[in-house]
């Protein structure tokens, strides 16, 4: 019997069902993905070069499965705003993704490109040297953190009947889930360019 005239399987095809493999069990395994796909896992083979690779074209699907829109990196805050946005959503919509993306250094040149728009924005700031690289890093835990609290159960602080009562107070005016986690990212979003904005006030004063 011949050879097919078209390949059983895409990159396509193996990205998607390592992400569904993903959102449903929180990750992906070479019997899994094979099972999935209905071929055998040599055949895997032909298309991505292991493990790593496919962690890497999950990024990309992600990020670039709703594109942000171009910004204007001279207008850093409202900049940082839709960058920080976008990858808040993305990883939004693929919570059990983020734990096996931050095992691993990002080549995907899709993402490295949100990073340039990142750092863009930065400097125009006036940022410099390891401040760019500081500032990036405290934008992707935030960025991460909301990410993740947006696929947190409905009840996230379950304190004992009795005692605190500060925090009852605080919780009793959290509001519904969505509702919550839509204002706490809202709320740190106005921390993180606030603080930016005063880091970058110490420095003019200091100077």
């Amino acid at each position: 019997m011949g050879r097919p005239l078209l390949p059983l399987i895409s990159v396509e095809a193996l990205t998607t069902a390592a992400l569904e493999l993903v959102d449903e069990s929180g990750d992906f395994s070479f019997p899994k993905l094979a099972k999935k796909i209905g071929v055998s896992q040599s055949s895997i083979y032909n298309h991505v070069s292991g493990r790593d690779e496919i962690l890497e074209l999950l990024r990309h699907r992600i990020i670039t499965e709703e594109p942000y829109p171009p910004v204007d990196h001279s207008e850093w805050e409202g900049a940082l705003r839709v960058l920080i946005r976008a990858y808040r959503d993305a990883f939004a919509r693929h919570p059990r993704l983020a734990p096996l993306l931050v095992l691993q250094s990002i080549t995907d040149p899709a993402v490295i490109g949100l990073y340039e728009d990142l750092a863009l924005a930065l400097e125009s700031a006036g940022f410099r040297g390891r401040d760019v690289v500081a500032a990036i890093s405290t934008i992707d835990s935030f960025a991460l953190g909301a990410a993740l609290d947006l696929a947190a159960p409905e009840v996230v602080w379950d304190p004992p009947a009795e005692g605190y009562p500060t925090l009852k107070r605080a919780l009793g005016n959290a509001g519904p889930s969505a509702e919550r986690g839509g204002h706490a990212f809202d709320f740190g979003l106005d921390v993180v360019i606030g603080g930016l904005r005063a880091k970058l006030g110490g420095q003019e004063t200091r100077a």
